[in-house]
């Protein structure tokens, strides 16, 4: 279920990026995450349902409802929730799915996978950001 490393590369190649399940919690990865993708000069855009602003900018409660939309989407949810969020992406036209995971499933679903490859979605399922940004610890390129 591994992604290639061009696609992991073609992801980060995008610039505006929704965070599916961004934390309230300022203290959460999810958070420090979308912190260093914005502090790289991606547009990062925040999506969760219970928040109405994060990271000092409009969060959305859906990805259906981002204007201007994104084309990638970085999902910070359970299995059960990415299986609705890639519905919601494909709904919004967003072919570009990332399944967060360090450890254990992260928001990695066979079933959501399935989708997006139905779909004709590019998805990686699987795999930590940080671990591909130029310069980061633990950084593959």
């Amino acid at each position: 279920m591994a992604a290639s490393l061009q696609m992991i590369e073609d992801f980060l190649a995008r610039k505006r990026i929704a965070v599916v399940g961004i934390s309230r919690d300022r203290q959460d990865f999810s958070v420090k995450l979308a912190e260093e993708l914005g502090r790289r000069g991606y547009d990062v855009v925040p999506v969760n349902a219970t928040a109405t602003e994060m990271l000092g900018q409009r969060c959305y409660a859906r990805v259906q409802d981002i204007q201007p939309p994104v084309e990638a989407a970085l999902l910070m949810t359970s299995p059960k929730a990415t299986e609705v969020v890639v519905a919601d992406c494909a709904e919004a036209g967003i072919g570009s799915i990332w399944m967060y995971r360090a450890v254990g499933n992260g928001a990695v679903s066979p079933k959501a996978v399935q989708f997006c490859r139905e779909h004709g979605m590019k998805v990686i399922p699987g795999e930590c950001p940080f671990m591909f940004l130029p310069d980061a610890a633990g950084s593959g390129s």
